[in-house]
Order: structure tokens, then sequence, then C-alpha cells
């Protein structure tokens, strides 16, 4: 993957490779915290932040670290290490300075190190084997796409809340349905390009 440009891959992650409505990866936080805009958007930032800081020591991590050295089958194990430092660094930054969206956010900031999302994109930048620069970007790209899904989602979902919708579709039902229909149309970006 080397020929293709680091700014083709930020864009195609955003975009056509999005992490969250492409490969579906981190929906639990997606579906629960995208009920307020003000909450869908901290929790976007955060995840663009871990994204981008744990694709970059990740990558350092496994191709200078654990590749040399024979140790890549510890993989897991350490990129959830890394995760798990950031996001606590991240939890203790947050509670410090913004203790409303700490309060907001409750369950779902420590649990970005569990999100599927973040653990993917730094095995998707190992399995494509992705340079430093274009690691750090794909990271960067997957979170500013993660976070215009979610807050996107929190837009429309505040916007049904003054609108009729049935009753069998309350909460998740119409939740899953807008994620759908939005999946679908970031389809449209895939004949763009493509960073499978």
């Amino acid at each position: 993957m080397e020929h293709l440009s680091p700014w083709v891959i930020f864009f195609a992650s955003i975009f056509t490779g999005n992490i969250l409505l492409t490969y579906f990866l981190g929906m639990c936080s997606f579906l629960s915290v995208s009920k307020q805009l003000k909450t869908a958007w901290g929790l976007g930032l955060a995840v663009t932040f871990v994204l981008t800081i744990t694709a970059a020591i990740n990558h350092v991590v496994y191709f200078k670290v654990l590749l040399p050295l024979g140790l890549e089958y510890l993989r897991y194990i350490v990129f959830i290490t890394v995760i798990a430092a950031i996001v606590q660094l991240l939890e203790l930054f947050v509670e410090r300075y913004s203790e409303p969206l700490y309060i907001n956010l409750g369950i779902f900031l420590p649990l970005i190190t569990v999100n599927c999302a973040i653990l993917g994109v730094s095995l998707f930048m190992v399995i494509r084997k992705y340079t430093f620069i274009q690691s750090v970007l794909f990271g960067a790209g997957s979170g500013i796409g993660w976070l215009l899904a979610i807050v996107a989602m929190a837009g429309i979902r505040e916007k049904l809340n003054d609108k009729r919708v049935p009753a069998a579709l309350h909460g998740p039902g119409i939740a899953l349905i807008i994620a759908g229909i939005m999946a679908m149309a970031f389809v449209g970006f895939s004949g763009i390009v493509q960073i499978q």
C-alpha cells in the first residue's frame, strides 16, 4: 500500500472506507450516545483523538519492536494495552477539564478502550502494511469519519424527537433504520477510491 498517497488514505477513510458505516465497527457506542448532539460531538472528538494517537503508537510498536523481535503474535495484547493507556489519560483529562461532558459520556468514555473501531484501525494498518504517515492519517481519517457519522446520527435523532415516529420504532428501531440509510449513502462514495 506504499503507492497510495497518505492523503488519499485519509479522505478514503472518512468517506469510502468509513470505519463505522462501511465496516460497522464501533456500533455499540454509536447507537447509544447518538441521542444528543453535544454528547455525540464530545465522544466523536474523543474517539478521533484516541484513533489518531493509538494508530501512531501501535505502528511504531508493531513495526519497530514486535516484528523485528518475532513477537507479532502479541499484537492484540499490545494494541489493547496501548489503547487502554491512551483512553485512561483521555478520561483523566476530560474529567478534569470538562466535568459535564465526563458525566454525559458516562460509561462510554472508558468503553472506548474496547471499541472495536479503534482496534480495527490498528489491525487494518498492520494488514495493509501502511507506512507511519499513512497509519497516522488513516487513524485520523477514521476518527473524523466516525465523528461525522455520530454527529449526523445525533442531529437526525434530535430532529426526530419532535416528529411522529411509530411506537414500535422508538429508540433502537429508528436508530438502526437511520444507520442503514446513512450506510447506503456512504456506499455512494465507494466508486471514488478503495483502500482495501
